[in-house]
């Protein structure tokens, strides 16, 4: 006994449980935008890297070139928070730095980035079943019908990567589990409210549903738009706020019950959380860290924030560090929702 335990001191705490390692390591979270180092007006998609490898992509929206974008690396999964456009990804990005960081080079995608990426990656898709349908579909129609059609994942708890293309079959409060092969712990996702619309870009549906509602003067909705309070396994819990307007869950759910140690704040002038996000963050999440994105302006330039911008403006009003969300700068945060580099 005495033997086994001075080998254990010798090999660094080697012999401690899986959770006691996860807890001293880092979560990574990569942004990826129009334009390298900077916070740009279309700029909403990051991607975060557990300490057990498990990777997923948080709203393609408009900013990956496609599938194939070479700045994602492995994705296991995709988050969607929601069917606007600039989130299930309606254009792609051209090229990285095509265009301004005001308005980036974009073409159309017409079936969306989320279900290139989804396809590119056979991912895990982890949204609404509402949503998760439209992106089946679409999948689908990227693959030609050559493999066997996307469907809901068999578990709620799965190891990746998946071995086939697959959504959770969760809508507001239920949990996705995901962890890598061998890996006692994961990474614990649960779907949580958001106070915004959920209708889809008419340039994804089919002519005759574009036309149908045309006539009446219509839109489709796909349920409720959501967002995520994602827990690492080294402890960092993460709310990813998605389109939202202030709400009472912040504190109830978000604060009070998940405990959430690091906001990801989406802003913009609608649903206007540039007015309500300070006392959002300062009173109701109470976050340690809040990591700022979808700001709808060029916030940056050369990676710093441009004093005039709202989101500078914001950013004074904020009790917690607050970090923008720099294109393909990668910052890394411990299990108390500390930015420990790359900040």
């Amino acid at each position: 006994m005495r033997i086994a335990a001075i080998i254990c001191v010798a090999a660094a705490f080697a012999c401690a449980p899986a959770l006691a390692q996860n807890q001293n390591q880092n979560v990574r979270i990569t942004p990826v935008g129009s334009h390298a180092g900077e916070l740009c007006a279309n700029d909403r998609a990051i991607i975060f890297e557990d300490p057990t490898g498990v990777r997923f992509l948080y709203d393609p929206a408009h900013n990956v070139t496609g599938g194939d974008d070479p700045r994602l690396g492995n994705i296991h999964m995709v988050l969607l928070s929601h069917m606007h456009g600039d989130h299930v990804g309606d254009l792609k990005l051209v090229a990285p730095g095509a265009g301004t960081c005001a308005n980036s080079q974009r073409v159309p995608a017409p079936n969306s980035t989320t279900a290139e990426v989804v396809a590119a990656k056979n991912a895990a898709l982890v949204t609404t079943r509402a949503m998760a349908g439209f992106v089946h579909n679409k999948v689908n129609v990227i693959r030609g019908g050559g493999s066997k059609p996307m469907d809901f994942c068999s578990t709620l708890s799965v190891t990746v990567p998946v071995q086939a293309a697959c959504s959770s079959r969760i809508d507001l409060g239920g949990v996705f589990l995901a962890r890598t092969e061998g890996a006692t712990q994961g990474v614990e996702i649960t779907i949580v409210y958001s106070a915004h619309v959920n209708n889809a870009p008419p340039a994804l549906l089919t002519k005759p549903q574009q036309e149908l509602l045309l006539a009446d003067g219509a839109q489709l909705e796909y349920g409720p738009a959501v967002g995520f309070v994602v827990k690492f396994s080294n402890g960092l819990v993460a709310y990813l706020s998605s389109d939202t307007a202030i709400h009472a869950e912040m504190k109830t759910i978000i604060n009070e019950y998940h405990k959430a140690s690091l906001a990801v704040l989406n802003l913009g002038p609608n649903p206007g959380i540039f007015i309500s996000g300070a006392h959002a963050m300062n009173e109701l999440v109470r976050p340690a860290s809040v990591i700022l994105t979808h700001v709808n302006e060029a916030a940056t330039e050369g990676g710093r924030l441009r004093p005039n911008s709202m989101t500078a403006r914001l950013v004074k009003q904020l009790k917690a560090p607050a970090h923008p969300a720099l294109s393909e700068r990668t910052m890394e945060f411990d299990g108390k929702g500390r930015c420990v580099a790359g900040c």
